[in-house]
């Protein structure tokens, strides 16, 4: 069976790919922080191995990916730091976003390819956003690190695809999930929202089952998925 290794796997685009993958065939390891989230997500689907550990413990993460095979590797764990000007921002918040958004996802990828190399196939799936190749005020931190992983996948490709490894970068709009649960109250959320205009974690996950299905020979470097009615010219909003 084919597996699929999915951090931020506890909420929104993350859980939508567990259960879609899940319900696809794929043996599902869900990799997410709360383990109450997570015994909730194979209560649904009871496929999914459930793993609690946070992304940034290098040590764990290693223990955990040496003894599994992974198939399919998709960094989509990351957060939203604080909204507001960069000059305000505080030190803390810019080390927590480049540690989660960028760093983990390096070091996880870092230590699964190799066995991927050596099989001579695999796929290896980030979470970007459009804010890493449009300017938009307040998110320069978070930009940042989406424009790291754009880069950095851009790259990888560059590397692993002789050995027969597809890389791709997954571009979303605004998406209903939780990512301003911890910054945005909740009647600011809901205007966010507000229109059932925003794109839903499950057509994120429908178009990762879609491209992982297309045969090895082709790969979908980037796809981008906004909304239908956007109120920027991005289509992020």
């Amino acid at each position: 069976m084919t597996t699929a290794f999915i951090t931020g796997a506890t909420s929104g685009i993350g859980r939508a790919m567990a259960l879609a993958l899940s319900e696809a065939g794929y043996e599902v390891y869900a990799i997410g922080r709360s383990k109450a989230a997570l015994e909730e997500l194979r209560s649904e689907r009871p496929g999914i191995t459930p793993i609690a550990v946070d992304v940034t413990d290098r040590e764990a993460i290693e223990a955990i990916v040496s003894d599994l095979h992974i198939d399919v590797l998709i960094n989509n764990a990351g957060i939203m730091p604080p909204l507001g000007n960069f000059a305000d921002m505080k030190l803390s918040d810019i080390d927590t976003a480049l540690e989660i958004n960028l760093s983990a996802a390096i070091l996880l990828t870092r230590l699964v390819v190799p066995q991927m190399r050596e099989r001579q196939s695999g796929h290896v799936i980030f979470t970007g956003s459009s804010a890493a190749h449009a300017p938009f005020p307040n998110v320069a931190v978070y930009s940042a690190t989406k424009a790291a992983l754009a880069g950095f996948a851009a790259a990888l490709r560059a590397d692993l695809s002789p050995y027969g490894i597809r890389v791709t970068e997954i571009v979303p709009g605004r998406v209903e999930t939780q990512l301003y649960k911890d910054i945005l109250d909740a009647k600011a959320r809901a205007a966010m929202y507000a229109g059932n205009v925003a794109v839903q974690p499950e057509d994120v996950a429908s178009m990762v089952v879609t491209l992982l299905s297309l045969p090895q020979w082709a790969d979908v470097t980037r796809f981008d998925i906004m909304p239908t009615r956007p109120t920027t010219p991005s289509g992020s909003k």
